[in-house]
């Protein structure tokens, strides 16, 4: 399988408040996908095998290149706020609170202005539907945890909204109704987060399952809602077709692995995952502070990134010292992983018409791992 992406676009943060960069990752020169090195022999070396949740001490250190943007947010009473959305081939729309929005072409460093969104939005996630005509497409914005909204004339909300991007540098926003259960008394006492999300249907529909709520999906051309089920997908955060592999990939809501099911018919039925794999072993003495998330990056190969905090306690004079003052070191890890048909006769390949009489079952294959340390320069969000 071939790379349909050479560049990782990493969102990285730095010590100015406000302020982000973008910073790209070229795969090919990284050998992101070199060929994994074969086991040691039992026995070889004569020593103990590393722990492998000790394996991230040894990890080759990703060392991050220039950044070719930075943002800085208009600051409005000491309050700011920086959304990015990928939408595709390179392509970043930015935003900040006070308004501002363009769109960032990584590949030619050309900047679009674009029109403001009709509202703000506080915490949103997004997909993008590309367009087949043109290569242009539209962009949904969906607050992550929408609020409860009572009963109005106007049937959009200020909480959904999609940018329709035309040619050659045209764009229009419109605002969309909310999914029926925000406007529903059954649901008004809290609000309910968004949990997964996807596309599905070839881009006619995107799903959004709800915590407690359910599952529903949204007609990419009339914009209505309906209700598949009461039921949500067994994935946390984005999920992500793949069409060699006729099959959905996202991080599992119970234990956060890369997982596959099948999307092509929602019904009365909740989807089951067909395939889980475990990418990375917990460092030592280490937690997650934040959501991991999952970078699609064509034909199967996906690169996962993990963040991790360990605490570091020293004293005055640097040592060590369990009275001195805590101090919180953060990392991130970037997996990345492969995942192909294999047809259990001895034979796998990504071609799942091959290997004669053979069961065809789903295998993940473990690449590269780099580790980033933050040193000012944390990573926020691979794109």
């Amino acid at each position: 399988m071939s790379l349909s992406r050479r560049f990782l676009n990493l969102i990285v943060g730095d010590l100015i408040p406000g302020t982000r960069s973008l910073c790209r990752i070229d795969m090919m020169r990284q050998q992101f996908f070199r060929a994994p090195s074969p086991p040691p022999p039992a026995g070889a070396g004569g020593g103990s095998e590393t722990p492998p949740e000790a394996a991230s001490l040894m990890m080759e250190q990703l060392q991050l290149p220039n950044p070719i943007l930075r943002f800085e947010a208009q600051a409005a009473h000491h309050m700011w706020s920086i959304n990015w959305f990928p939408l595709v081939d390179g392509k970043v729309l930015w935003a900040d609170q006070s308004g501002r929005t363009f769109l960032f072409d990584a590949n030619t460093r050309d900047f679009v202005t674009v029109p403001n969104f009709q509202s703000r939005k506080w915490d949103p996630i997004s997909l993008f539907v590309p367009n087949a005509v043109n290569g242009d497409g539209s962009l949904f914005l969906m607050e992550r945890v929408p609020s409860p909204e009572p009963l109005s004339r106007t049937q959009t909300s200020k909480q959904f909204e999609t940018i329709v991007f035309g040619m050659p540098t045209t764009a229009k926003s419109q605002l969309l109704p909310p999914p029926p259960y925000l406007r529903d008394n059954n649901y008004k006492h809290r609000c309910h987060k968004i949990t997964a999300y996807g596309v599905v249907d070839g881009g006619s529909q995107i799903f959004i399952s709800v915590e407690d709520v359910g599952t529903y999906c949204l007609d990419t051309v009339s914009h209505t809602w309906s209700q598949v089920g009461k039921w949500t997908v067994p994935f946390h955060g984005k999920v992500e077709y793949v069409p060699e592999l006729k099959l959905w990939f996202g991080l599992s809501a119970d234990s956060q692995r890369l997982a596959a099911a099948d999307l092509s018919s929602m019904d009365s039925q909740a989807p089951q995952l067909v395939g889980d794999w475990k990418d990375l072993e917990r460092p030592l003495e280490c937690e997650e502070f934040k959501e991991s998330q999952l970078v699609n990056l064509g034909s199967g190969r996906f690169c996962i990134a993990r963040f991790f905090k360990t605490m570091q306690t020293s004293d005055d004079f640097g040592d060590e010292d369990d009275f001195g003052d805590e101090d919180w070191q953060s990392f991130v890890i970037l997996t990345n992983v492969e995942v192909t048909h294999c047809v259990h006769d001895g034979n796998c390949s990504g071609d799942a018409g091959s290997g004669g009489n053979g069961q065809v079952k789903l295998e993940m294959n473990k690449h590269k791992s780099l580790r980033h340390m933050s040193d000012g320069t944390g990573i926020d969000d691979p794109i």
